[in-house]
């Protein structure tokens, strides 16, 4: 099998640079569990900054960055409102019923993003026979809505109804700074919305691990709590957490060739015979894809594609997701849509 030129399965994907790597290589290290590491405390308090909280907390992973806000947020019982789609329903191995003792209540809504009157359908207060509703998640971008953004008005109201109803706004960020770049919102802005939010580093971002966890200073002491009941404190952490500075300084703008690269990406699947994109506007760096016109299985297109080294995720029979990273130039895109082009022709 050729050597693998061309990564579209993930964001996750992009590899530290020379130059990230120096930063890691030369940053000032200490007892993060201590609170002595210099280079995780710059980080936290960066982007505690970046987005308007009081503190925030370095954590290896957004999974376990959403499993501690919830765990924090809920009692036993409690319901969580989210859309249906959202990555605490699909990919958290039910979390946050192992976790935190509460359940997730899907929202229906293609794109990811509700509005008030799906929470009114949904919301309960508190009865003897009903669960509580305490937690509204919101994800930006919202992956399985195919990258798209939650506008800041729709972001306001969901709050206000929120706080109108005694509920906590949780914010998943993993590709909040996506949404940054393609709206001209700012992070503060978005973030002012939710109780609490986080950021990822690993996915656009280009770090090789780590998420930040903000909210108040009495959220995040007792996410610290639940950071060390789940494993997730850390030594030396600075080597890592260089690297989110690194990446806070230096690549948040490019994000909008990721972007450009998917919008290209989807214009060229769109004239292929038996192709259609199962989200029409591509808003950021994700392109979903449906291939059942093409005679051929999704899965079998992925094996074809590894042979010319293009390497693009199928989730279903009929179902691919190519996602743009900073590790995939012009030249990749190119690369990316021959193989394709010469896989569906074959």
């Amino acid at each position: 099998m050729p050597a693998l030129r061309v990564d579209l399965v993930s964001d996750t994907s992009t590899r530290p640079c020379h130059a990230m790597r120096q930063a890691m290589a030369q940053a000032p290290v200490g007892d993060e569990q201590l609170g002595e590491d210099p280079s995780v405390n710059a980080l936290t308090a960066r982007v505690a900054d970046l987005l308007g909280k009081e503190a925030a907390l370095f954590l290896p992973s957004g999974t376990m960055a959403n499993q501690i806000a919830l765990a924090v947020h809920c009692d036993r019982g409690d319901a969580i409102l989210a859309a249906r789609n959202s990555h605490i329903i699909e990919y958290e191995g039910a979390g946050a019923a192992v976790f935190a003792g509460a359940f997730v209540m899907g929202i229906d809504c293609q794109d990811g993003i509700f509005g008030v009157e799906d929470l009114e359908t949904q919301w309960r207060s508190q009865r003897v026979k009903t669960p509580r509703s305490r937690v509204v998640s919101v994800e930006q971008t919202s992956n399985l809505g195919g990258g798209s953004i939650w506008p800041l008005e729709v972001l306001q109201d969901v709050s206000r109804f929120a706080r109108a109803h005694d509920l906590v706004m949780h914010m998943d960020g993993a590709r909040l700074m996506n949404a940054v770049v393609e709206s001209g919102v700012s992070a503060r802005d978005y973030a002012a919305t939710c109780d609490s939010v986080w950021l990822d580093l690993s996915k656009g971002l280009g770090c090789p691990i780590g998420s930040v966890l903000a909210g108040s200073q009495a959220f995040v002491d007792q996410a610290n709590v639940w950071k060390h009941r789940f494993g997730g404190a850390m030594r030396q952490a600075g080597i890592v957490a260089a690297a989110g500075l690194y990446a806070l300084e230096h690549n948040i703008d490019p994000l909008a060739h990721d972007h450009r690269r998917a919008r290209t990406f989807g214009a060229f699947l769109k004239s292929l015979d038996g192709v259609r994109l199962i989200h029409e506007k591509i808003q950021t760096n994700l392109v979903f894809f449906d291939v059942s016109g093409t005679g051929k299985r999704a899965p079998d297109i992925a094996r074809s594609l590894l042979d010319h080294g293009v390497r693009i995720g199928a989730s279903s029979d009929t179902r691919m997701r190519a996602v743009f990273h900073r590790d995939v130039d012009d030249g990749g895109l190119d690369l990316a849509m021959k193989a394709v082009s010469h896989v569906l022709c074959e």
